[in-house]
């Protein structure tokens, strides 16, 4: 059994730490101090043919699997931007997935080019203020109108929506209590953002402030037919296959963000001198950052364990679960030690780690809590009672 990167995906970590490197640490600071979003890196790496590493090449994508795709994020979050860069492009890497399996030839050309090239930018509008992780208990609801639906509700934690041109879109045809199971009657589409029948609030949140986070008023929106994907009624089936990728690149992200915390941490230790040594000497925080290392390192290797069984069409859900809450555990740790490195400098924005640390929430807490991950494991691989 090899588990190292092959050529292929080492050139990839390498082609993509060189283009970052282009965007220091000055750039992801002002991104974040100006909550402006960080178009010039998100236009780099469509010229670099990235944003289409998981599309299919007919459409001018690379068509390579998770594995790479886990790569690409990793070495992005890994390269001084965090969640900020990552979450720049996160959407294109997985989101257009339903797309990609349930939609039309005339939909995937229409709407995945522009967004392979980087023409156009998507939110992803399924979270709900009163439902929260039970998506099946969304209100957002679609009613038929003439060649096509008229949409009215809300939405929440929706990312980009402020310099979206797309969004895609979960929303109920049929009320919960018609169907026969939960999840009967949602349906999705993937349309124009309308900012004329879409209010988007900007979120004011504790990190990522270069990548928005919105409140979606949603009023009477047309949606044609042609923008619905799939079948009508079965939207949340289609949101399944885009549900342990997701995992799976938090996962990455999230390793790639602690672990360029914890390089700053060890390269202030050998720099910092304290009673005529430095600091790094001492086993107190020597200690503390291998701890780290160890625990970012064995969650790389489920994550792309996890990648590895998805790219092979295999089972992977308890492996993308348990990604995730390693990678985002390991990553919290990491920058916290990064901070107790540095000292009280590891509260000052000069150094960056308090603002990776920020951002080492974002995976602990999105898109599954710590606590459905256990359940699914408990349930699905050590076959327990349902706890809910």
């Amino acid at each position: 059994m090899d588990i190292r990167l092959n050529p292929d995906q080492q050139n990839i970590d390498d082609a993509v730490t060189r283009l970052c490197e282009g965007f220091d640490d000055g750039y992801w600071s002002a991104c974040e101090a100006e909550a402006r979003f960080p178009h010039e890196f998100h236009r780099a790496v469509a010229e670099a043919g990235f944003l289409g590493i998981a599309m299919p090449e007919a459409l001018g994508g690379a068509g390579l699997g998770v594995a790479e795709a886990a790569i690409l994020m990793h070495a992005v979050a890994r390269s001084g931007g965090g969640f900020a860069a990552a979450s720049a492009i996160h959407l294109n890497i997985f989101g257009p997935h339903a797309i990609v399996v349930h939609g039309t030839e005339e939909q995937k050309r229409r709407m995945l080019v522009p967004l392979i090239r980087g023409d156009e930018k998507a939110c992803f509008a399924v979270t709900e203020p009163d439902a929260g992780l039970d998506t099946t208990s969304i209100a957002t609801f679609a009613r038929r109108s003439h060649a096509g639906y008229i949409v009215s509700g809300r939405k929440i934690w929706t990312t980009t929506a402020q310099e979206a041109d797309r969004i895609l879109l979960l929303a109920r045809t049929a009320k919960k209590a018609d169907g026969k199971k939960p999840a009967d009657g949602m349906t999705l589409f993937y349309t124009a953002l309308d900012r004329k029948k879409i209010e988007v609030r900007r979120i004011p949140k504790m990190g990522r402030a270069a990548v928005d986070s919105n409140a979606l008023f949603i009023d009477d929106l047309f949606v044609p037919d042609e923008d619905r994907i799939g079948e009508e009624g079965k939207g949340f089936r289609y949101l399944l296959d885009s549900l342990n990728p997701e995992r799976i690149l938090i996962a990455a992200e999230a390793i790639g963000l602690g672990r360029d915390a914890l390089s700053r941490a060890a390269r202030y230790a050998k720099e910092r001198v304290v009673f005529g040594r430095p600091i790094g000497q001492n086993q107190g925080i020597q200690h503390p950052l291998a701890e780290a290392w160890a625990y970012l390192e064995s969650a790389w290797w489920m994550t792309m364990r996890a990648a590895s069984l998805f790219d092979a069409r295999e089972p992977c859900g308890a492996e993308a679960n348990a990604a995730k809450l390693l990678g985002a555990r390991a990553a919290f740790d990491a920058c916290k030690k990064a901070i107790m490195t540095h000292g009280g400098m590891g509260y000052a924005k000069e150094f960056q780690v308090e603002r990776l640390f920020r951002e080492s929430l974002i995976p602990i807490l999105a898109p599954v809590s710590e606590q459905l991950v256990l359940s699914y494991i408990a349930e699905n691989v050590l076959d327990l009672p349902k706890s809910y």
